[in-house]
């Protein structure tokens, strides 16, 4: 059962688990929020996961039972994932209204999802989950902006549970695994090497090329050199947003973490760094013999 300030995530989880080889099952238990079936059923559609809703119940709780019943009946699913209606801490109707589905369905796992932007607010708002449904594990979404997601430490704290995904573009494949040292390291600005090399093996070619070069240097304990830097700024274009692709190098998360529609301005910097990379090549070795000849 998912629960949160705007509920987002189930379609991206249900997504991970079928590619994990589950066969999971949403039910949507929002009736809250204007056209929450429709926005759902077509992000289901993509994922390929079937769906349960109605147009006409106005109680969350008998919706989720009922769907929850039709996937166990039908016997062929082995995750069914509820959504309920996001919500504020201070909306006491709606928290009654998350506590009373909790109850009617009984699930495994709460789930509580949160968005990063959010930072410090993080712990009073899941708090406030907690003493209403027993959350047992934590999303952080939105992990590809601004945020680093300190906020997440506040939600552990508060729910006393662990966090088992991080959300980190739009689209429905943008939520990975939650790993604590790639967290640590965005924190600090340290980068992400393993992830790093897992989205170039995705991105790029079959061997014989570059792109299977860089994963040997990285992937072998090499040094990160400006050499592979150079290799890769010329491979980023298929390796998803500029940004987010940045953030994973050792140092440049910062710099590279930029606003909504503001990729130009990355990928004027990125040309400048190639550039300086290409003067750098071109002049060292010159000066190097030049120095030869001075007295």
């Amino acid at each position: 059962m998912f629960v949160g300030l705007q509920g987002s995530g189930k379609t991206k989880y249900a997504d991970l688990h079928r590619r994990r080889g589950f066969r999971p099952a949403l039910v949507c238990a929002d009736t809250f929020r204007a056209g929450a079936v429709d926005q759902l059923k077509q992000n289901a559609a993509k994922a390929k996961v079937p769906l349960y809703g109605s147009y006409t119940e106005t109680d969350p709780a008998k919706i989720a039972v009922e769907g929850v019943e039709r996937f166990r009946r039908e016997k062929w699913c082995d995750l069914i994932i509820v959504d309920t209606s996001g919500r504020h801490r201070q909306e006491a109707a709606l928290f009654e209204e998350m506590r009373q589905v909790s109850e009617a369905v009984n699930p495994d796992l709460v789930v509580f999802v949160m968005d990063a932007s959010i930072g410090q607010a993080a712990f009073d708002q899941a708090l406030a989950f907690r003493q209403s449904v027993p959350v047992g594990a934590v999303i952080v979404t939105k992990m590809d902006g601004h945020a680093k997601g300190g906020g997440a430490l506040s939600a552990v704290a508060a729910t006393k549970s662990p966090i088992i995904s991080i959300g980190t573009g739009e689209h429905i494949p943008d939520l990975e695994e939650f790993r604590v040292e790639a967290f640590v390291n965005r924190l600090l600005d340290l980068g992400n090497l393993p992830e790093l090399i897992k989205r170039i093996t995705e991105a790029m070619p079959p061997p014989d090329n570059n792109g299977d070069d860089i994963i040997g240097k990285l992937a072998g304990g090499g040094a990160f050199t400006l050499r592979v830097m150079y290799e890769m700024f010329q491979n980023l274009q298929s390796m998803g947003p500029l940004g987010q692709i940045m953030s994973m190098i050792p140092g440049f998360g910062a710099q590279f973490m930029m606003e909504k529609g503001k990729e130009r301005e990355g990928q004027a910097k990125m040309k400048r760094y190639m550039t300086i990379m290409d003067s750098q090549a071109y002049i060292t070795p010159r000066l190097l013999s030049w120095g030869s000849l001075l007295p």
